[in-house]
Parts: C-alpha cells; structure tokens; sequence
C-alpha cells in the first residue's frame, strides 16, 4: 500500500516546502537510515554483518545520496518519503490531543539491536562483544538476555552523549513526557558474554570487581580454578541428571584429574555451542537435558571481570548452586557475607556517579516530564538520582520496593511517581489474577478487605475496583492498559485472557502480538463503557 502511495504522491510531495525543510532538518540520520533499510531490504537480510558489500556507513556517499538529481537519491526515496509521511502524522495526532488537554508519552528503550542501523551507522558507541540484559528476578530465574549490544559509554560521554541527546530532541515533537526503560541502566548494565544464553554468568559494567586478597579478606579461601570454572563431580551430575548421570559424562564431559572431577568437553563448554548442538530437537527431554547441560555450565561461585581477568564477580544468586552447596558451613557464611557487600553495599557511591555523569544530560535536553522504570535489582543510589533529577519512578503494587512485603501500600506512593497495576511487560490484572489462585486470595483479603473465596475468572465488578484503588493514589500520574480497562466490562472483553498479554521480557521470542479485539471505533461507540470510565476518571479526580 505505501509504494502505491509513493508512486502516486511522492513527486508533489518531494518537491514541497515541508519536505525539504523535513530533509534538511534530519538529514543527518535520515540518509543512513534510508540507505540501510534499502540495503536491508535488497539484500534480504537486517543483518548487515552477512552482506556482501556495504557492511558499514560510508560517509563519502553522503552527497550523491542526499541529491534529488543522483540515481542513488532515487533508489532511496520511497524511505525519504515514508519518514516525511509518518513524521507528519506523528506531528498531527500531537497536536489533535495538546488540543484536547490529552498528553501523549512515549517510550526510550534501554537496548538497539546489534544488526539494527544505529549500529551499523555509528558502532563506535556499542560494544558488540556482550549482550545486556538483566539479573535474575522473581519473574525469570536464570535472568534476562535481550541480546542487545552495551553501550560505549565512555565515548559517549566525550562528545556530551549527543547520540541520546539527539534523540530525546526528536521524540520531543511527538510526545510531552517519556519513559526511560530500565533506568538502572544508566547506573550500570548487566553485561553477558556473547557466548551465552541465560543471564547468570553475567556482571554488571561498569563495576568494582574484587581481587583475591579481597576475597581472602572475608575469610573465603578462593581457588582461582576451582571457584571460576564450573564444579562438576559425581553428586553435582546425580543431583542434576538422575540416571542419566554416566550417559552425561561420557558423552558431554571429560576428566579432569584423579578426584573425579569433570569439565565441559570443548565442543560443548559454553552455553551457545550447547544450544547448537541441541538445534532442530524439540522433544520435552532433549530441551530437558540442554537446560540441565546449561546448569551445569553456570554451576560456578566466581565470574572473572570481562576486561580485566584477574578479578572477580562473584556470580549472581550464587548461593543457588551446588558449587555453593558444596562448601563448608563456614565458607557458606564467609561466601554469602562477601556476595552482600559487593551487590547491596560496594557500589553505592560508584553508581551514584556513573548515573551523573549521564542522566542530567538527558533530562536537561528537552522540556518532557521525565519518567523512569526503575523495578529490578535496584540499588540504594538510584532514589537519591530520581530525587536529585525531579524523575518520576514507577510503582507496581505487586513488585513492591519494601524487602518482604507482598503487597504495596497504595497510599504511600510518592506525588513524584506513576502508579501502575501491569505494564506492556507484565501479565494482565486478569492474567496475573489467574496465575496464583494463593497469591489472588491473599489480595483479596488482605488488600481489597473481602471475605470468602476470591471469585474466579476475576469479574468485572473486581476488576473496576482494583483500577478504582489504583487510580486513587497519590501519584502524579496512573496509567492503566487497556486491556486492564476492559477487564471492567464482561461483555466486551476477550474470552481468553491469554491473549491479552503484550511482551514477556524473559522470553525474546515474545513478540508484541497484542491487537486490540475492536475497532477504535466501535469502542467509542459504546456509551456504556465510555461512561463507565469517565465515571471513574471523575470518581478519582484523574482529570
């Protein structure tokens, strides 16, 4: 449809005043952009690593690409006119909702993709040697992968981050606030070798790894080789694989010496080379035994520092291993004293810093109202940064910042924040409501003050309560998902709630799916429903 579009437009289009001044105006990442995407497209592949020519921007083309008169502007000028097209769009639907006192908030992603154009026009401001993602949580025990690249910060930071700057300057034409993902991000990035799948032998960069004589000063006796590599004898395979023990050393392991312990045969010592040589098997044991082979290979207390490996990281929840089971009592306690210094304590300060030298840049750029997702490992130093920047946090009832409470308190949400019951990550109030049958009955009674058995699927009435609740808050802004809304009315919502879901972060084979199961159209249609939120908007004063 759009090349229909261009080929019946584009010749008035291009030679307008708006266009022009839109080309001059983003000239600057328009032309890679468009140059990628047709080299994307022609080749049949995003990943510009596997083309056979023009693996990398070239400036000097810059010129014969940006003239109207080259046969290369040409080749290019179906994405000249797509960006033109939907920038204008962008533009108007602003101003349609600014005029109906309607604030528009867009979204900053943490990560780009690796084969993505941001990398292919400027890699010097990632580092595609490791995969960002996110430490284990009560959502994904074996922690995030998103594959993403890390960033380059110390070249960003040489030229005053113009690279985010530029960006924040342009989503400011569309949007009057924005969310910053994974802010912790800033502060520091959970870094994972390449060779990897899951997230568990990553570390966080930057960081203040330790040496041995600081290991040492715990009292911990560390053993470079025994601590690092992964810890595999006979109970370890027992105790992952079962009867399937001996077959797994045969055929994955070999020995190491004399007192029967094993390391990963070469073919088969990282997480990747495993998932290779699983590929294309899809029976419930085979994707047993690659997870279980993965466990093994994570089954260490130490992780070496990515730059400098003569110090250490001790590795994320270790304390969920057999190499941790395996010590002595006493190193159990001398481990576990040193783990909760280093990941609570050591960094404060550190990350406090790291987060300075970037955040007020970005927040100075523009005029938005600055909001951030700050859920997660989050460390002490992050609400001293969102206090000092006047940055909005984000409060989920059901990830709660108080250690050992289940439930949020809704009334001691600061002013400064937004109120959230799901997100675009999260299951939806009706999914989460089904997923614990135990956890919704505590809910139930302990938060909406019922007695008897919570009802099951969550009906409508229930659901408007809990939006009601979330909209009565303190915070500055509540933000409930659609699909939370029509939770409220039985007759218009999905019959499955399954499909109501838009992202699972722990799983990047998710894709965001979600359609809305009617028309905006016939949505506004329904006075029904549009009165019964208005209702609440003005029940809550959320005007």
């Amino acid at each position: 449809y759009m090349h229909l579009m261009f080929e019946q437009e584009s010749e008035r289009t291009m030679r307008s005043a708006a266009f022009k001044k839109f080309f001059r105006d983003n000239e600057r990442w328009l032309v890679p952009y468009a140059q990628y995407s047709y080299l994307r497209d022609a080749y049949g592949t995003a990943d510009f690593n596997t083309w056979p020519s023009h693996r990398e921007w070239t400036e000097a083309e810059r010129g014969q690409l940006s003239n109207p008169r080259t046969k290369a502007y040409k080749k290019l000028a179906f994405f000249y006119y797509m960006q033109f097209e939907l920038d204008q769009q962008m533009c108007a639907a602003h101003e349609h909702a600014m005029a109906r006192s309607v604030i528009l908030k867009g979204d900053i992603p943490i990560g780009v993709d690796r084969t993505g154009c941001d990398v292919w026009f400027e890699p010097h401001y990632f580092n595609l040697d490791g995969q960002a993602g996110a430490p284990p949580d009560a959502f994904a025990a074996n922690g995030q992968n998103w594959g993403f690249p890390t960033y380059n910060w110390d070249r960003m930071l040489a030229d005053g981050c113009q690279w985010w700057v530029r960006r924040f300057r342009n989503m400011a034409k569309y949007f009057d606030a924005y969310r910053i993902d994974h802010v912790l991000g800033f502060f520091r990035i959970w870094d994972i070798p390449v060779d990897c799948v899951h997230a568990l032998l990553g570390q966080f960069s930057p960081a203040l790894p330790m040496t041995k004589a600081e290991i040492g000063s715990y009292g911990f006796e560390f053993d470079e080789e025994r601590h690092t590599r992964p810890f595999i004898n006979k109970w370890v395979l027992e105790r992952i694989f079962g009867e399937r023990a001996l077959d797994v050393a045969e055929k994955y392991l070999q020995p190491v010496a004399e007192d029967g312990t094993f390391r990963m045969r070469p073919e088969y010592d990282t997480e990747r080379k495993v998932q290779a040589a699983f590929a294309g098997k899809d029976s419930a044991a085979d994707i047993a035994l690659r997870d279980r082979l993965y466990k093994l290979i994570e089954n260490v207390l130490f992780v070496r520092d990515r730059k400098r490996n003569y110090l250490y990281h001790p590795r994320i929840t270790a304390h969920l291993t057999f190499a941790y089971a395996a010590l002595s009592d006493d190193d159990k306690q001398r481990f576990y004293r040193l783990y909760d210094d280093f990941y609570y304590r050591r960094h404060n300060m550190f990350w406090y810093r790291e987060a300075m030298k970037k955040l007020p840049r970005l927040v100075q750029a523009t005029r938005m109202l600055v909001c951030a997702e700050d859920l997660g490992m989050v460390p002490e130093s992050v609400d001293w940064v969102m206090k000092d920047l006047r940055i909005l946090s984000l409060n989920v009832q059901t990830m709660p910042k108080e250690y050992g409470v289940r439930f949020a308190d809704l009334s001691k949400y600061p002013y400064r924040s937004v109120c959230l019951f799901s997100s675009h990550d999260m299951p939806t109030l009706r999914l989460w409501w089904n997923e614990d049958h135990e956890v919704a009955q505590d809910y139930y009674e302990s938060v909406l003050y019922h007695t008897g058995a919570a009802p099951h699927p969550l009906p409508g009435w229930l659901a408007r309560e809990i939006i009601v609740r979330q909209m009565q808050t303190p915070s500055m802004l509540c933000i409930v998902q659609l699909q939370d809304w029509l939770a409220t009315d039985e007759r218009i919502r999905q019959a499955d709630p399954t499909g109501e879901r838009i992202n699972v972060p722990a799983n990047p084979f998710h894709y965001w799916r979600y359609r809305m199961p009617m028309t905006i159209e016939s949505l506004k249609a329904d006075r029904d429903f549009v009165n019964s939120v208005k209702e609440i908007v003005g029940e809550t004063g959320r005007y």
